[in-house]
């Protein structure tokens, strides 16, 4: 049995999971609405507010899809009650972040600012100038969207200088020793 597909779902208050005949799943939450097709092999079950997933038979495939399609159906859940957050810090002289609405300008050492438009259901926001928070129901979604932020210039090993991600670790390297 796979350790992450065998653990049931607890469906919170609030919430409500739909299965279509095409075992495609719905979860509706006050922070939005999340869809994912399920494998049509993997069954979900719902008894009262516990959901669970179960699998034919034991073998390879099956057990890979019973736990993914297990974590995937719990990020949903996880995403339209509470939420999902990136944190993004810049390290630089002059480096800075504005959120305006929709919209996140980056100012990162470029000859231009860098502007991003956020998709439907992420919010960018800026605590401070060298911090930006990427928010958002899709986990998905939200942490793509933190990587193509970090992407813009990725933090080098001399001075560390760049777009880190908060608790990341930067290997950093000595330079040059003089002759």
């Amino acid at each position: 049995m796979s350790r992450i597909g065998k653990l049931p779902i607890t469906v919170p208050a609030g919430v409500t999971v739909t299965v279509d005949e095409n075992n495609l799943v719905t979860v509706k939450g006050p922070k939005g609405t999340l869809s994912q097709q399920v494998n049509p092999n993997i069954t979900l079950k719902q008894e009262g507010n516990i959901l669970t997933l179960e699998r034919p038979t034991d073998a390879k495939p099956h057990k890979a899809m019973h736990g993914l399609y297990r974590a995937l159906v719990h990020n949903m859940v996880v995403g339209v009650t509470d939420g999902f957050t990136k944190t993004l810090e810049m390290v630089g002289t002059g480096y800075r972040a504005n959120a305006e609405g929709k919209t996140l300008t980056i100012n990162i050492g470029f000859s231009h600012p860098v502007v991003l438009e956020a998709p439907e259901g992420i919010t960018y926001e800026t605590p401070n100038q060298t911090t930006i928070v990427v928010k958002g129901a899709n986990k998905q979604q939200v942490g793509n969207l933190a990587a193509d932020i970090r992407a813009i210039r990725k933090p080098e090993p001399y001075l560390g200088k760049g777009i880190k991600y908060q608790n990341e670790h930067i290997r950093r390297k000595e330079g040059k020793t003089g002759k």
